[in-house]
Formats: C-alpha cells, sequence, structure tokens
C-alpha cells in the first residue's frame, strides 16, 4: 500500500486510527481538485486513483456561498462524476464530499451557523446537492471554530450544526429509503484549538473524525521539527511537549475526552515539511529561516509531497529521530522531515495492534 501511495498520491494523504478489535476496517482517503493543476507526470484526477485501496474517498474542497455549498474549481461537477464512477469498480467504496479546508474563508461558516434559518438553508440545499452529485455524505472542515479571536459561540454552534445535520440526514434516508447520508469533521490535534472548539463528548455522532495529526512543525518555526512526530521529542529541540502524535497526546486527548475510539481516525500526511538552516547545524532543533528549496511539481517552499521527497533523499543524508520515530535528511542547505515505511510501520504497531490505516 505505501509502495503505491508513494507513487501515485499527492502530499494530501491521511488518516488512521485506534479501533477496538471487532470494529470495521477504515481508510479514508482525500482526493484534492487542485491536483488537476500540476506539471506532468504529478498530474492527478481521479482517473488515477485506485478504488480499491480505500473505504472511503473523500473530495476537497467544496465553497459555501450564500449558506449553501457550491463547486470551487470549473470543472469540479466534471471531477465529482469522475470520482463517484469509481463506485463502479468498488461498490463497497463510500465518497464524502469536504467543505472548508486550510485557505477558506472561515466568516463563511461563521455565518451559515449564526442562525436557525441559515442552517436550515445549508442542510436543506446541501442534501439535494449531494445526492445531485451522487456523493455518500458531507465532511465539514473548519479550520477552526471559536480560535484566535473567532466568537466563543462558535463551539457550542459546531455541535448544534452536526446534529441538525444528522438529524436532517436520518430523516431523509427514512423519508428516501436510500442509504442515510454520511457525517464526518476533520478536526484539530492542537490542544489549545480543541479546547477552544469542540464540545468533544457531543461529537460521539459523527461517522468518522478525522484528526489532523501533521503540521506539528514547519517553516513558520525558527528552528528545524518534523511534520508529524509519533512520540514526544528532547527537551532540548521540542520544548512544545503537546507537538507529539498519538498516545502521548493528540488521539489520546480526544478518546480521554469522550470521542469514541472507533469514530477517531489518526492522519498521515504523505508530504514533508522542509526548513532552510541557517548554520552549520543538520540536527533537529536547527536554526532554519523560513522554507526549502520548492518541489518541482508542488512548486511551494516549506513542503515537498512525498514522490518529490524520495527524489530529494537521492545524493541527501538521512537520518532517524530516536525519540520521535521519524527520519528527517539534510541536503546543502534544505532539511525535510517526513514519514517512511519504517515509521508509518511504527504508527500501524501501536496499541497492540488495535491501529488501522487510514488516508486522505
Amino acid at each position: 500500500l505505501i509502495q503505491s501511495i508513494s507513487s501515485k498520491w499527492s502530499y494530501y494523504l491521511h488518516h488512521l486510527l485506534l479501533f477496538p478489535p471487532d470494529s470495521a476496517y477504515k481508510l479514508a482517503c482525500y482526493f484534492t481538485n487542485w491536483e488537476q493543476y500540476r506539471p506532468q507526470p504529478a498530474t492527478f484526477t481521479p482517473a488515477n486513483v485506485d478504488p480499491s485501496l480505500c473505504t472511503h474517498l473523500i473530495y476537497a474542497f467544496a465553497d459555501l456561498k450564500d449558506n449553501q455549498l457550491t463547486t470551487k474549481e470549473p470543472n469540479d461537477e466534471i471531477l465529482y462524476r469522475q470520482l463517484n464512477d469509481l463506485k463502479d469498480r468498488n461498490n463497497a467504496l463510500l465518497t464524502l464530499l469536504a467543505v472548508g479546508g486550510g485557505i477558506f474563508e472561515n466568516t463563511k461558516f461563521t455565518i451559515m451557523v449564526s442562525s436557525p434559518e441559515n442552517r436550515r438553508k445549508f442542510i436543506r440545499t446541501t442534501k439535494h446537492f449531494l445526492r445531485l452529485h451522487k456523493f455518500d455524505g458531507l465532511e465539514l472542515d473548519w479550520e477552526y471554530p471559536g480560535f484566535r479571536g473567532r466568537a466563543p459561540e462558535e463551539k457550542h454552534q459546531f455541535t448544534i450544526l452536526i446534529q441538525e445535520l444528522l438529524a436532517a440526514f436520518v430523516e431523509e434516508g427514512e423519508e428516501t429509503g436510500r442509504p442515510r447520508l454520511l457525517l464526518s469533521a476533520a478536526v484539530s490535534s492542537n490542544k489549545y484549538i480543541v479546547d477552544a472548539g469542540y464540545e468533544i463528548a457531543e461529537l460521539g455522532n459523527l461517522d468518522l473524525i478525522n484528526v489532523m495529526t501533521y503540521d506539528f512543525h514547519g517553516s513558520w518555526a525558527p528552528v528545524t521539527g518534523h511534520n508529524s512526530p509519533l512520540h514526544k521529542g528532547l527537551e532540548t529541540y521540542d520544548p512544545q511537549r503537546l507537538h507529539n502524535v498519538l498516545q502521548e497526546y493528540a488521539m489520546k486527548y480526544w478518546k480521554d475526552n469522550g470521542a469514541p475510539a472507533e469514530k477517531l481516525l489518526m492522519g498521515f500526511p504523505t508530504y514533508g515539511r522542509t526548513f532552510r538552516l541557517t548554520s552549520s547545524n543538520t540536527g533537529v532543533g536547527a536554526p532554519a529561516s523560513g522554507g526549502g528549496t520548492p518541489g518541482n511539481y508542488t512548486k511551494t517552499s516549506g513542503v515537498l509531497a512525498y514522490y518529490e521527497v524520495c527524489g530529494f533523499l537521492q545524493g541527501a543524508t538521512k537520518e532517524w529521530i530516536e525519540e520521535q520515530e521519524v527520519p528527517y535528511a539534510f541536503k546543502d542547505e534544505d532539511w525535510v522531515g517526513y514519514d517512511d515505511e519504517k515509521s508509518f510501520q511504527l504508527k500501524f504497531s501501536l496499541e497492540q495492534g488495535k491501529c488501522i490505516f487510514t488516508d486522505g
């Protein structure tokens, strides 16, 4: 699976989780509608997706306009159709449409959740939009309610929106005889964002809770650090002790505060975060200024897609962070923290074999 992903998928691939032994396997993958614009051979469309790899396939992203779902790219409707046609090759595949994302104008969410009338309009039109384009559900990717000066009431309004969406989806399913539309949410792994934005114990009725366990360190910081470390690092280079994945903090925090373990999916990023070194120090916590050299295909300083990392490793020095059980590499002034088969396997093997791989 990792070999297939490394050659075919872009950097927006994640999500895994802790399940009880008797739970169903879930592997949620993301298709992003900007991959189509990358130069060959990195151009990626639904035609490149292997529908047998994932249980859930999430299309990112839709937009909001006048409290209604709408397309974002000019050819989204064509790509919707191509994506959902994959179910002809795997009739067990479930597809969801994600709205929001990291560069989304969050005021649109704020306005939509602010009144019962706005939420009713969103919910009514969302049901129609999803059925029209043959999606099996919706993912909310609001980054983030109630955080960084946003209204604190958004925390509860997010809960209300989820409750009302699920009630409407149940009602629609009963009226039409169709399987109920699914509802998932992509949520933060940062304690401060989680505390400000989510009533965790009230979100257990979601079908999937996709925890974004990545971007713990990046080129915005003055020193190097790993994108998605498995464990906490040493105090000397990782003083922010909440910057770690799974057992030490992120997943455990969600579970301990009331999220059902069988709904929690842990994010697996198939991209690396890069830095430009500013001294002879090449280790973790080395002085850095900004992102590394942009990749040939993603063309963005500070990030390399997994297939670009593979190219970077040719001629680079590879190292292993023992405490965090993840790799990094450096070459000239460029430094990248990434995941490889060994680090993925270590993440899979936690919780006495109860972790199930899911990606996005």
